[in-house]
């Protein structure tokens, strides 16, 4: 399990990063348009993963299928929806139409099932448990 304590701790780091870029680009440029995006870059993507980083560190499931599956809803949610949120509320490129809001409810509805799968983890017996 260390091995997904590392990639999401990594994924987590990057989140980070575009999250403290994003910020400081809001700061100096004193416009609020990337705010929702914003945050959810560093809730979602830098603190929900990091803190599953610290969980996996921490415990080893063991239902190994699960803890996959939670781990790459976890990545891919985070990306989808703030890649969506991003595509939604700036409407960069001139991207119009339905795009921008399936992406946005697809990568939502992928993070939940991620939220719902580590809910699922932390009541199941982990490998220290037996």
């Amino acid at each position: 399990m260390n091995g997904y304590s590392k990639l999401l701790l990594r994924v987590s780091a990057l989140f980070a990063l575009g999250g403290a870029f994003l910020g400081s680009h809001m700061a100096g440029s004193g416009g609020l348009e990337f705010k929702s995006v914003h945050a959810h870059i560093l809730v979602v993507g830098w603190l929900s993963l990091f803190a599953w980083a610290v969980f996996y560190k921490i415990f080893t499931p063991a239902n190994k299928l699960l803890a996959k599956f939670h781990v790459w809803t976890a990545i891919i949610g985070a990306v989808g929806l703030t890649g969506g949120m991003w595509l939604y509320y700036v409407r960069p490129f001139g991207i119009d139409g339905p795009f921008p809001l399936i992406g946005f409810i697809v990568g939502g509805s992928i993070l939940m099932i991620s939220f719902l799968l580590f809910a699922i983890l932390t009541f199941m017996k982990t490998e220290e448990d037996q």
